[in-house]
Formats: structure tokens, sequence, C-alpha cells
């Protein structure tokens, strides 16, 4: 294991290091430039005990002179045919380049490996990998993870449009309609949501943990969310997001379609288009000046020319990565 003088390990508390480690991250980022600033609610929710994540076991900190300057989460997923450890890494800026990335990765993959031998980090049937993803521009964590044996296996668009751009008037198609979104509907979302993701790339086996984390974000707001329904049957879904702590520390009025969803028999009728235009609509009258979503960039259904169609040009590119476990054992 990699020594970094002056530098101690210790367990996560949640009880109170969450102000710590939600500004760790706000630095590591904003010197990156990657605008996820999560405010100590968000990050509390997303921490939260589950059965793939335990933060008492899954989360060590790096101290040094009492300062936090480091940080490593694990937690994995079930994905296709696989089962992948998210690894992910904080070093604070003045504290780079001096090994602790790596010693901080080097735990990571072994509390992962231990999860993995000791059934608490998957299905032991299926084969294991690292995973992680980054920004494609950021070049120092390109590096670094190419050193540590990650590889790109996928990329992602992050896609950005100035909402004082017309908005085109969609229709909704003939036999839907859109209505606001009541708490007696919110587990239909969740399913329909769920159901239109599971033919796309790598996408994950979700479960109760991850309905209760959703409905749990302490900025979720189901009123600019549209849904259009076919009788009592969810066709398709925008889930907006609005995140004003984290837009005050950006500078920028920036509203999200987080998901974008269309049930398959409903496919190819506009419903996606339709819903899209009256999320930007929603999302200026909220007080925002930009929309943004990601898209997968090999996406088959046509995502994203449909976004393209609609103004949406790429401004950032995320890099998914991957390492096996049977290619991890030696030197990183």
């Amino acid at each position: 294991m990699t020594e970094v003088s002056g530098v101690m390990l210790r367990a996560f508390d949640p009880a109170h290091d969450f102000p710590a480690v939600a500004g760790l991250i706000a630095d590591v980022n904003a010197n990156a430039g990657v605008e996820w600033f999560p405010s100590v609610g968000e990050l509390t929710v997303e921490w939260s005990r589950a059965r793939s994540f335990d933060p008492l076991r899954d989360v060590t900190l790096a101290e040094a002179d009492g300062r936090l300057v480091g940080a490593v989460r694990v937690s994995w997923r079930e994905r296709e045919n696989a089962v992948v450890h998210r690894v992910d890494v904080w070093v604070h800026p003045d504290r780079t380049r001096q090994g602790l990335g790596r010693r901080l990765l080097e735990w990571g993959e072994a509390r992962a490996r231990a999860s993995a031998a000791d059934g608490s980090g998957g299905p032991t049937h299926l084969p294991h990998a690292f995973g992680s993803m980054t920004d494609e521009a950021n070049a120092t964590a390109v590096a670094f993870a190419a050193k540590a044996g990650y590889r790109p296996i996928r990329y992602h668009y992050e896609m950005r449009r100035d909402l004082a751009e017309p908005i085109p008037d969609v229709p909704v198609p003939d036999g839907l309609i859109v209505r606001p979104v009541v708490s007696a509907d919110y587990r239909a979302v969740w399913l329909a949501d769920e159901e239109a993701f599971r033919d796309h790339w790598d996408a994950a086996v979700v479960n109760e943990d991850d309905y209760t984390r959703f409905f749990a974000h302490p900025e979720i707001d189901p009123s600019i969310w549209q849904v259009a329904w076919d009788g009592d049957e969810i066709a398709g879904l925008v889930i907006n997001g609005i995140f004003r702590e984290e837009n005050a520390r950006i500078g920028l009025d920036i509203g999200w379609l987080d998901s974008v969803a269309t049930r398959r028999p409903w496919r190819r009728r506009g419903v996606a288009g339709a819903l899209i235009a009256r999320s930007l609509a929603v999302l200026k009258e909220r007080g925002m000046t930009v929309a943004a979503l990601g898209v997968d960039t090999e996406n088959p259904s046509g995502a994203l020319g449909l976004y393209e169609r609609f103004g949406f040009k790429p401004v950032r590119t995320w890099v998914f990565l991957r390492k096996p476990f049977e290619e991890a054992r030696g030197d990183a």
C-alpha cells in the first residue's frame, strides 16, 4: 500500500462529517471546473445506508493537521451482466501529486474486493469490475485513471440550451393527457422511468433503497415534472429538477431535464418531444435561463438527435471507465 507522509486515514462519521465532505467535494470540483456542488442535505440523502452502500464501511477520509484533505467512497450496482463497484476519489487541490489519490484508490479497491468476497458486494455469480467516471477534459484525472488501469468504455454528453431562444409549441399526441403529478402517482412514475431505461446501456437493477433516496432528495419538485398519461398508463415522462443551492454556487440559473423517458408502446409518436417542449416552458416560467440534460453519445433511440433539434448543444463529455477485478491484482 502507498504511504503518504503526514496523512491519517480514518472512518467516516455520519453524525459530524457531512459538512466537511461537502466542502471537500466543492473545492475539488471547483478546481476541476466541474459544476456539481452537493449540499449537506443532498449528500446526507445520497450517502444514507443502503444494500449497496454503508457509509460506516464504504467511506474513508484522509486528514492532515486536523483538516480533511481527501476522501474515497465505494458503492456497487448490479448492471446488465456484471456487478460494478464505483470508486470515487477526492483529493484537495493543495494535496495532489503527493500519492494521496493512489492511496485512497487502493483503499477503495481493497474495500470493493472484500465486499465481493464476503457476499455483501452484490451477486457472486456475476463478474465484478471497478468503475468510475470523469470529465474527459480533466487531463489529470484521465491520466490518473489510465495509470491505475481504468479504460474508457462509454461517453456521455452534458448538453445545454439557452432558454432565451424560442421554445417550440409541440402538442401532446392525441389520446394522451398531461396532468399535475400528485403523491399517489410517485410509484407509477418511478416504475415507468425504470422500465423505460431497462434497455439502455448499462442499466442498473434498481431497488427500494433507490426509490426511498430519490423521493427524499431535499430539492425534489414533482410540480415541474411532465408526465403523459394514456388512461391509467404512463406513456412518457420528463423528471425535471432545479437545484438552487448549486445554482447559487455556479452563478447560473440551470434547470435540469434529469430523466426523459418514453415507454416502448408509445415510442415514435412524438411523446418525448411534446414533454421536452413543456419542460423547457415550465423551467423558464420558474426563472431558469438555461436547460441542461445528459445523454449517452451512442443512445440507440435517437435521443441525441432529438435534443439537438430542440437546441441543446454539448458542453462537456463524461467518460465512463472500467477495470475488471481479474486485471487489477498487480500494481496500479
